[in-house]
């Protein structure tokens, strides 16, 4: 058996405290050395809260207004320059002054030019007829205050034309156009005329059309092939081409005088609905409404858009309708069968309508005022 040396094992270790060895001279030791590390960002103030913006509802408001302003003032200047003009107001020796109030002559031409062949037919109006006469002969006299007055010229008033003798009122248009009607009506009226409007038969149709028809009520059944109308008694609604033949209709026993009812019926209801609420307020009738008459009337030299709806403005409430006062009939060699005037009477008439005075109630048409 072997004998194997004892293990030797390493002496144990004791750790000893660190000592900073000895300087020479007994210098201090260095300083430590800074260590440079970045100083930390401050948090950013907070935002102070956003004031709260001020609506101006007063500013959107006030430009809205003007759009709409220079919307219509432009829409207006438009429509005003599509307007057909005539020199309907001339000047003439020893013409009546102007008068007090607001007098317009309402005239319904029956020209057939603006009409197709086609459009003639379905208007029942006929071919060619040579110079335009007047189918309808309005005065309009607007007061200063109270009710606007719409007075029938019976077309044919036998009166003196100047220049031409006497004739039915109505020839002073076929033979001088607008101005010598004109010219006719203050020499027989002693009015002055202040504004002129002229509407043909297809313009007459449109502008019904373009204000989506008229209710009228008929106290009989109007069955008038030459007027191209068959209606029934009672209230319906009627369309321009209807319209116009209801207007035009002379299958009556007095004629013209009927007719001339039926005329201002329909002209009291044509203007209330042009300035009814549905009508002014709503883009897509009143809009193509004054295109269409703009495109149809004829008016004076002096005349615009704007004259045009202070008329319908100053006649859409209550007024006077009549006829001037009338004597009777009488046949005469060159002019055939025409309506006399009651002299007396139409000279008190007009008198008071120059003088911007109401109507006495004994010269107003029976069942005429509205």
């Amino acid at each position: 058996m072997t004998h194997q040396p004892p293990v030797q094992h390493a002496p144990p270790q004791r750790p000893q405290p660190y000592r900073e060895p000895s300087r020479p001279g007994g210098a201090a030791p260095p300083p430590r050395r800074a260590i440079n590390r970045p100083a930390a960002t401050p948090p950013p103030p907070s935002a102070p809260p956003r004031p709260r913006r001020k609506r101006h509802w007063g500013r959107r408001i006030g430009l809205t207004l003007l759009v709409l302003l220079l919307l219509i003032g432009g829409g207006l200047f438009y429509l005003d320059r599509q307007l057909h003009r005539t020199d309907a107001l001339a000047d003439y020796p020893d013409r009546v002054g102007d008068t007090p109030g607001t007098n317009w002559l309402l005239v319904g031409s029956d020209s057939r030019n603006d009409l197709s062949p086609q459009e003639q037919q379905d208007l029942a109006t006929g071919g060619d007829v040579g110079n335009a006469r007047t189918d309808t002969i309005i005065l309009i006299h607007i007061p200063k205050s109270g009710r606007a007055t719409m007075v029938s010229i019976p077309r044919d008033s036998y009166v003196s034309i100047p220049g031409n003798g006497k004739d039915k009122i109505n020839a002073s248009f076929a033979i001088g156009g607008a101005p010598l009607l004109v010219q006719t009506l203050e020499t027989a009226t002693g009015l002055h005329i202040d504004h002129y409007a002229e509407i043909g038969f297809g313009g007459f149709a449109s502008v019904v059309d373009a204000v989506g028809g008229l209710d009228m009520c008929l106290d009989q059944p109007l069955n008038d092939p030459l007027a191209g109308i068959n209606l029934a008694a009672g209230c319906q609604h009627l369309n321009g081409a209807q319209a116009l033949g209801y207007v035009r209709s002379r299958a009556f026993a007095s004629a013209d005088l009927e007719r001339m009812q039926h005329q201002r019926q329909f002209m009291s209801a044509l203007l209330k609905k042009v300035s009814s609420a549905s009508t002014l307020l709503n883009p897509f009738r009143i809009f193509p409404l004054l295109g269409d008459a703009a495109k149809s009337l004829q008016v004076d030299n002096g005349d615009h858009i704007w004259n045009l709806l202070a008329l319908a403005w100053a006649m859409h409430g209550s007024m006077i309708t009549t006829t001037v006062p009338i004597g009777g009939f009488e046949n005469t060699s060159g002019s055939g069968n025409v309506l006399l005037w009651d002299r007396p009477k139409a000279q008190e008439f007009f008198s008071d309508l120059a003088a911007d005075q109401p109507l006495p109630a004994d010269l107003i048409s029976s069942q005429s005022a509205n």
